[in-house]
């Protein structure tokens, strides 16, 4: 078995660590655009067209299944990636997990960059899944740019704003970019409330795994030992950076052959 992901740098780390946890034995391709990053200020059909690059350089090694490991890529180029390679390929996009945050109702906050915040995709989930939810939309200034750093620094300042954004005893918190998955305990602890039950927070990562795995075909049966990483930087090979080994989900990928010394 072989899946693809795909975004603009770190961001598609969650998902890949998710998909190594569900199935060890899976080939990863990481195929992602370092030379283009960040994308969300870029326009939509730019974006979309790096997207499609990325993910024709991952389809070269002919995955069963590609995930786009990114909201904003999700938002503006699933349908031109899809476009280009379905049937062949399956295409799974990554879509904020409003609809199970906001199940139980009460008040929920949606962490999201700027761009994406106050927008008519992220309005059309709220109203579509917003379930009578009393939901939040928190920009998160600067927070996806320090994850993918590994400013230490950069990344608590940018939390602690957000945080002072969320409404005080909020019962769950969407995490509406991928980045952002790679700091969730860091999150979940600024939006802690004393004599408040935990706060939940929902990522995409298992969500998009599980529909991934359940579009591969059911012969790919599961092998022993751990499945290749490959890496790709704007189609050509490459190494994962250093600092992904500063996030749990990064070590879960690490090799001695896959990180840059």
């Amino acid at each position: 078995m072989k899946i693809a992901l795909v975004d603009s740098g770190v961001g598609l780390l969650a998902a890949a660590a998710a998909v190594r946890a569900a199935r060890p034995d899976a080939d990863l391709v990481l195929s992602n655009d370092p030379d283009g990053m960040p994308w969300g200020p870029r326009g939509s059909q730019d974006i979309a067209e790096r997207a499609l690059t990325c993910a024709r350089a991952a389809a070269q090694h002919q995955p069963q299944a590609l995930i786009i490991a990114c909201n904003t890529a999700s938002v503006h180029g699933l349908p031109t990636v899809r476009a280009q390679l379905e049937p062949g390929i399956p295409v799974i996009g990554t879509v904020p997990a409003v609809k199970p945050a906001a199940a139980g109702g009460g008040t929920v906050a949606i962490w999201a960059t700027p761009a994406t915040t106050g927008s008519p995709y992220q309005r059309r989930l709220i109203e579509e899944f917003g379930n009578g939810a009393k939901i939040t939309e928190v920009p998160c200034h600067g927070l996806a740019d320090a994850v993918e750093r590994g400013d230490e620094e950069a990344i608590d300042q940018a939390i602690a704003a957000a945080a002072a954004l969320t409404p005080a005893g909020v019962r769950a918190v969407v995490l509406g970019c991928t980045h952002y998955e790679l700091v969730r305990a860091r999150i979940e602890h600024a939006v802690r409330t004393p004599g408040h039950p935990p706060v939940a927070l929902h990522g995409s990562a298992r969500a998009v795994t599980a529909q991934a795995l359940r579009r591969i075909a059911p012969e790919a049966a599961e092998r022993r030992g751990q499945g290749e990483l490959t890496v790709l930087h704007g189609g050509r090979p490459g190494r994962l950076p250093e600092l992904v080994g500063r996030y749990a989900e990064g070590r879960a990928l690490l090799s001695p052959d896959s990180l840059i010394s």
